[in-house]
């Protein structure tokens, strides 16, 4: 790799400089044709033309009769007037007949006025006798008829450049005979994620290497094509400067926006930066923003890059590329990509901004703030037991993956805000016009048998913070529910509509190759175990099993725990003690005999705890709640699946 120099971020750009030289970039496609059937949710590039009338004859518009309105005048029930009938119009096919003084021809909806006739009697107004209509009612030219042209003149704008195509309009082209429309390109974005550690989903992982699945290049394509781009996804750049480069290249010479997250913070290994430089243009580095301060924004390639050949390149002559970096996070980066990339690719594409991707609603709890930059909080919506969106901060750290799951969209902190108040209305710009609060929202222990209980609800959202965490959140008010397992000296003002029990204890390799007997082997023995974090409740109920086993045996539970190899190693899931003895890295691990069962590993029980469901008091009547209560009482072929658990 080529040596670097640290890139420091010493003079942050305003987020209205990003917005700028971002808005400043070419990304404009050229004009397409497409198919009409195709043409759904793209832009007219271009002004079209009615060619002919639509309709292009005069049809009835009611089932009757086609007469001369002069015949007509003067009838009514009183004094009917009768008319010879000379046949009929049916709609489709050309008339066969002339409608001369003192005639009718019966016509159908939709139908080619026939010569002579200017006006259709509706067919309740009259009535047939041997070959003669008898009218009950006059009518004036024109009457129930649609002329030439009625919708649409030939001549006439019939849509401008710049009009979004929904059905209507494509209804409208089609009437025109359209069968190719020109609409904006499509600006096409080429997605580049840096790191020798990404893998892409469907490739071995190795785990072991440190390598993780890459979650920022489908991510934000997913946003990209959400805001009318067109995306290619391109190699992973490794830290190497020369790769880095030839993929970015290769990347602007494509594309009309080039967009790369990781390698943009300051650090010796981010070479992103020296590319740009090189082979274009950097004209943003760091932004004072929360989160996502190390953004890049520049040019790559065309003009710029003729300095390039003392590389041997050969040297472009054509516009440059534009080029965004986002950072490595993937809530950060996708709050990035909205905040200042979205919108200039609607831009390029001709869409509008979403009307609907704004919601407002109250604070759910105070949140404290003062960094002096621009916050771009991500929160979480859940709706309160009369229909209120209340809005409440989703704080797992931007490299939480599973944030972008919990939280729906940003709240804008203004950068001299001190704190947001509870119940303080605020604005949240949603992630996707398609976001919807969760029907409910529940937190506390992670538990098989509360998977299953929450597939047959309607779209509800679940926090496996742990038990003592899921009771912190329920007594600040946030969340419909709290699961809450093991022993536990907090209580929270609640109403407990239901629970299970389950057994636990130590999970082993199949067969318990080591033979181990019970929680006095982990203490005596050289056993390596993995444990459970504090907010666990199956943390708790070991906890209370070694206070027991120290008083029997006269000591402290500290000289216990200092005895087992891996005590205070802890992971934060159910199954993660167990899948680490599968991989090798320890003996044994706490965990659930449904968890020994479903993996197939051996199991020494220990206990039984207790797992309560606990409602927030001012939710028990929200629908989402009710229906919860109701499987905790219905719901027995949960429980009689899973070996351990009873009601």
């Amino acid at each position: 790799m080529v040596g670097v120099s640290r890139k420091e971020f010493r003079d942050l750009a305003a987020p209205e400089a990003a917005h700028e030289a971002i808005a400043g970039l070419d990304l404009t496609p050229e004009t397409e044709r497409v198919p009409l059937r195709e043409s759904r949710g793209r832009v007219l590039a271009e002004r079209i033309d009615a060619e002919m009338d639509v309709p292009g004859f005069d049809r009835a518009s009611m089932d009757g009769y086609a007469v001369h309105a002069r015949d007509t005048f003067g009838a009514d029930e009183a004094s009917p007037t009768e008319l010879e009938l000379i046949g009929e119009v049916h709609a489709g096919v050309e008339p066969g007949v002339v409608v001369g003084e003192g005639e009718a021809a019966e016509i159908s909806t939709g139908a080619v006025m026939p010569d002579g006739a200017d006006a259709v009697v509706i067919v309740e107004r009259t009535e047939e006798r041997d070959g003669t209509l008898v009218v009950r009612d006059a009518v004036a030219p024109g009457d129930s008829v649609m002329l030439a042209g009625a919708d649409v003149a030939a001549g006439a704008r019939a849509l401008g450049p710049g009009t979004y195509l929904t059905p209507r309009e494509i209804g409208l082209l089609s009437a025109l005979g359209v069968d190719e429309v020109p609409v904006r390109g499509k600006p096409t974005v080429g997605i580049i994620s840096t790191g020798d550690e990404l893998v892409r989903p469907g490739d071995p992982l190795n785990s072991d290497a440190g390598q993780i699945y890459d979650v920022n290049s489908y991510t934000i394509a997913t946003g990209v094509e959400e805001a009318g781009g067109e995306v290619r996804m391109y190699p992973h750049a490794g830290d190497d400067y020369e790769e880095m480069e030839r993929i970015l290249v290769q990347a602007a010479e494509e594309c009309d926006l080039v967009l790369s997250s990781g390698s943009t913070s300051a650090s010796a290994v981010d070479v992103i930066y020296r590319v740009i430089e090189e082979r274009g243009e950097l004209l943003l580095h760091g932004v004072a923003v929360k989160p996502g301060k190390p953004m890049l924004v520049g040019t790559l390639g065309g003009e710029r890059d003729a300095k390039s050949e003392n590389k041997g390149d050969t040297a472009a002559t054509d516009s440059p590329s534009a080029y965004v970096g986002l950072p490595g996070y993937p809530v950060s980066a996708l709050t990035i990509f909205q905040t200042f990339v979205a919108p200039a690719i609607r831009r390029a594409a001709g869409l509008p901004n979403p009307q609907t991707a704004t919601v407002s609603g109250s604070m759910a709890v105070r949140e404290r703030y003062a960094e002096g930059r621009l916050r771009l909080m991500p929160v979480g919506l859940l709706e309160n037991e009369s229909g209120e969106t209340l809005v409440y901060p989703v704080d797992k750290g931007s490299g939480a993956t599973t944030s972008l799951v919990e939280a729906d969209g940003v709240v804008e902190v203004h950068p001299d805000t001190e704190y947001l108040a509870d119940g303080e209305s605020v604005e949240v710009r949603l992630f996707s016009p398609d976001v919807r609060a969760p029907t409910l929202l529940g937190v506390g222990e992670d538990d098989p048998a509360l998977s299953r209980l929450l597939d047959r609800l309607d779209s509800p959202r679940y926090l496996p913070v742990g038990s003592r965490e899921g009771l912190r959140r329920l007594r600040d008010g946030v969340p419909d529910v709290a699961v809450v397992a093991g022993p536990t000296e907090r209580t929270v003002e609640s109403v407990d509509i239901g629970g299970w029990t389950r057994e636990w204890g130590l999970i082993v390799p199949a067969g318990n190759p080591d033979d181990v007997s019970g929680l006095s082997d982990l203490v005596a023995r050289d056993l390596r175990f993995v444990n459970r974090d504090t907010n666990a409740g199956l943390r708790a109920s070991l906890d209370a099993a070694l206070d027991e086993l120290a008083a029997e045996r006269g000591t402290s539970k500290h000289e216990l725990t200092a005895r087992i190899d891996g005590f205070e190693l802890t992971t934060k899931a159910t199954e993660s003690p167990a899948r680490a003895v599968l991989r090798g890295k320890a003996d044994a691990g706490l965990g659930l005999h449904a968890t020994a069962n479903e993996l197939d590993m051996g199991f020494i029980r220990v206990g039984d705890e207790s797992v309560r469901v606990h409602a927030n008091p001012d939710r028990t009547e929200k629908p989402s709640v009710e229906a919860i209560t109701a499987l905790l009482s219905d719901a027995d072929d949960v429980f009689d699946e899973l070996p351990g658990y009873n009601r």
